[in-house]
């Protein structure tokens, strides 16, 4: 039914009441009401067409906003597929080029070959390095001095802390003496002559050395006018300072080292710095070799490692050691304290292999001893 239909049929239907109900007989008032019902119905469906065409209209409205929405959503995700796409289609370029660029620079087998032929040179040529310099060592300062006994020593002097190091400069000539007092610090004490150094009151007061860097431990040596020992808070840093200016000379980081106390019943040293007749050497414990002592040969003048030894020598029990001829004795005790004893040595150019005699070392209170060698 159109627009113009229903008032047309409303104007009838009026009109024909008007006519009926001007008739007033019962049967024109039935058709009357009848009429009316009818009328009633009819404004009802209209009023609940309109409702659904407003509803229709609104959900319509509602459906192209969302579509609208979405295509607004594509449209974006289609932005950043393309972006994708060919940023994938650069780097696909880019891997081309560079398959081309691996192409043109794998050598061909013949080379490999003699690459591979080369490198084995290289490596038989560097282990016969490795065994000239030990025959170096071996061979060039030939000793025919062994260990004989230790003997007690007296106490010369009480100074500093309970833990530290004295020494003399093994280096022909000198007659200097040095103390390092403690386990961490950086003051150096240098006397003219040990007749000095035991004295109450040295004549003349012994020299300060105010090291550039602090020391850990009590390993450290002083050979020809230069002093060596671990840095501190490090794990394996040697340091090489010369005396007369006071400056580092040197300096190198031992791989391996420095992971475990060099002897456990002396738990502040991780690094011995050592000198014998054949120069400069460093002990340490390796974990990865059961703890046993390490004895590595470094170049006094640059730290290069010249040769390492892994040693049967255990770092348990042990308190201390000391180097004579390239032959390492290592002393042990045990954590309660009595007659400390060398058990064990190693000797480098394999001529040793046991000790004769027991040897003994009967500690003073300040845990000092010397030995006796005779040739």
């Amino acid at each position: 039914m159109s627009g113009r239909e229903v008032p047309a049929l409303l104007l009838f239907l009026c009109l024909t009441v008007s006519s009926v109900w001007s008739q007033g007989s019962p049967q024109d008032n039935f058709i009357i009401q009848y009429l009316e019902r009818r009328l009633a119905q009819v404004e009802e469906r209209l009023t609940h067409c309109e409702q659904n065409t407003v509803s229709i209209t609104q959900k319509t409205y509602d459906l192209s906003s969302e579509i609208r929405g979405y295509l607004s959503t594509v449209n974006v995700l289609r932005s950043e597929v393309k972006s994708q796409v060919d940023s994938v289609s650069v780097r696909v370029d880019r891997v081309e080029r560079e398959l081309e660029y691996l192409e043109n620079k794998i050598p061909l087998q013949s080379d490999i070959e003699m690459e591979e032929a080369l490198l084995e040179q290289q490596i038989k040529a560097a282990e016969l390095d490795q065994l000239k310099k030990k025959a170096t060592i071996s061979l060039e300062n030939d000793c025919n001095t062994a260990l004989s006994q230790i003997k007690s020593l007296k106490i010369v002097k009480k100074v500093g802390d309970s833990y530290g190091s004295w020494f003399k400069d093994p280096s022909a000539g000198s007659d200097k003496v040095y103390l390092l007092s403690g386990i961490h610090n950086d003051t150096l004490l240098e006397y003219v002559s040990l007749q000095s150094f035991t004295e109450r009151t040295s004549t003349p007061p012994a020299k300060v050395h105010q090291l550039p860097f602090a020391w850990q431990g009590t390993g450290h040596v002083v050979y020809d006018g230069f002093l060596y020992y671990h840095k501190a808070d490090t794990a394996n840093q040697i340091l090489k300072v010369d005396l007369l200016s006071g400056t580092v000379a040197d300096n190198t980081l031992l791989p391996g080292a420095g992971r475990l106390p060099v002897y456990s019943l002396n738990p502040n040293t991780y690094l011995d710095m050592a000198v014998d007749e054949l120069g400069l050497w460093v002990i340490y414990a390796d974990p990865e070799y059961g703890g046993n002592l390490v004895l590595t040969k470094l170049d006094k003048v640059n730290l290069a490692v010249d040769y390492t030894w892994d040693t049967q020598c255990k770092s348990r029990d042990a308190e201390g050691a000391f180097l004579i001829c390239g032959t390492l004795y290592v002393v042990y005790n045990t954590r309660y304290g009595g007659r400390s004893t060398v058990q064990c040595l190693y000797d480098i150019h394999d001529t040793i292999h046991r000790l004769d005699t027991a040897i003994h070392a009967e500690h003073t209170q300040a845990g000092t001893f010397r030995m006796t060698r005779v040739p």
